[in-house]
């Protein structure tokens, strides 16, 4: 099911966060407006969802993507379906309501923060009084509350990472968009550059392309772009020349899911960016909110990779690029080792191995 759509954002879309950016999603009235960024950079087009099966469709096709803002969607979507229920007594309420999250945990298997805003939604509702309508109530506020949490949290990443952008003038590779548009808003691993471009300093981008969809070309540049710092794409392949030419200072990216030991799933690509950071020593760091990070998830074997449609590989778009016949592998994850990971940047702080030990005290810290 497609969403209806409109093309005017509202006064409260235009900026967030203080940035010239467009906000991902938000409330207006009974519809979750989310930017389609499938359409980006060449329209900025807002989809008008008001039923939980609409926000579900954004989250599967990607109009909606990164972990932060599809936990963000999540909430609200379940807001929606908390609406629409025919329940008559706070029990049914409870029983109807849990088979919708259920329904909503299963959107995308490998970005945790979307089971984190089930399991946080679930956990409200059952210490919720019983009126039916205050628990409705309740979890619209909520889904509003982790918007306007995950902001400041992203803020509070910009400002730790950007300590670990020393020089006055630096240049940092990113893979994929981990920027603004894949969280509620100011972003994961873009957050140092831009807290680090506010307190003055000159930095450059390098944006990984990042096949089969093109995140980093389309959004990351598009984002760089409207904030005013140089940004340069280059294919995925071209990352060992341009470090062996002494070219990045950094890296910095984002993830969908951190094990308990440090391991890190994000985008199809990184792992081979880690690889070559570390071939050249470039310190490689991953910048991730604490509801990115699952104790559960003993080491990355352990994360669901969703392996999505082969057509994204063999065409682009309307147009195919592989020979007729021929198969395709499309991971939409990989998992880099924590032994390639410098530092984790969180709201908290950045961490530092032995990960099983800062993971869990950040953690246990977020929850006082």
């Amino acid at each position: 099911m497609s969403p209806a759509k409109t093309i005017k954002p509202t006064p409260a879309a235009s900026q967030v966060a203080g940035l010239p950016l467009p906000a991902t999603l938000y409330w207006d009235g009974e519809a979750v407006m989310i930017l389609d960024q499938r359409l980006l950079p060449g329209k900025t087009l807002y989809m008008a969802c008001r039923d939980m099966r609409q926000v579900i469709y954004c989250i599967k096709t990607l109009a909606v993507r990164g972990a932060p803002a599809i936990g963000v969607a999540a909430a609200m979507g379940i807001s929606l379906a908390a609406e629409g229920l025919s329940a008559k007594t706070p029990a049914a309420f409870r029983r109807q309501l849990k088979a919708k999250i259920e329904t909503m945990r299963k959107a995308r298997p490998t970005a945790v923060n979307l089971g984190w805003a089930c399991d946080r939604i679930l956990a409200l509702v059952a210490l919720a009084p019983g009126d039916i309508e205050t628990m409705r109530r309740m979890i619209r506020r909520t889904s509003q509350l982790m918007l306007d949490e995950d902001i400041a949290v992203n803020q509070a990443i910009g400002q730790n990472g950007a300590k670990l952008i020393r020089k006055k003038k630096a240049t940092v590779l990113t893979h994929c968009n981990a920027g603004s548009l894949a969280t509620g808003g100011y972003g994961t691993a873009l957050a140092p550059v831009w807290a680090a471009v506010q307190a003055g300093k000159q930095i450059a981008v390098i944006a990984d392309e990042t096949r089969p969809l093109l995140q980093g070309a389309r959004l990351t540049a598009w984002e760089c772009v409207a904030m005013g710092v140089p940004v340069r794409v280059a294919v995925d392949s071209a990352v060992g020349v341009i470090m062996s030419r002494g070219m990045v200072d950094l890296v910095i990216v984002g993830a969908d899911r951190i094990a308990a030991n440090g391991d890190v799933a994000n985008k199809v690509g990184t792992f081979n960016v880690a690889l070559q950071a570390a071939r050249h020593g470039v310190p490689f760091y991953v910048a991730a909110p604490l509801s990115t990070v699952d104790l559960d998830t003993i080491s990355g074997k352990d994360i669901p990779i969703e392996e999505r449609d082969p057509g994204e590989v063999t065409a682009f778009g309307t147009c195919r690029v592989a020979a007729r016949g021929a198969g395709a592998l499309n991971f939409a994850f990989d998992v880099t080792p924590a032994d390639l990971v410098s530092a984790i940047i969180t709201e908290k702080g950045v961490l530092r191995p032995p990960y099983g030990e800062s993971l869990a005290k950040a953690k246990a810290l977020a929850k006082k």
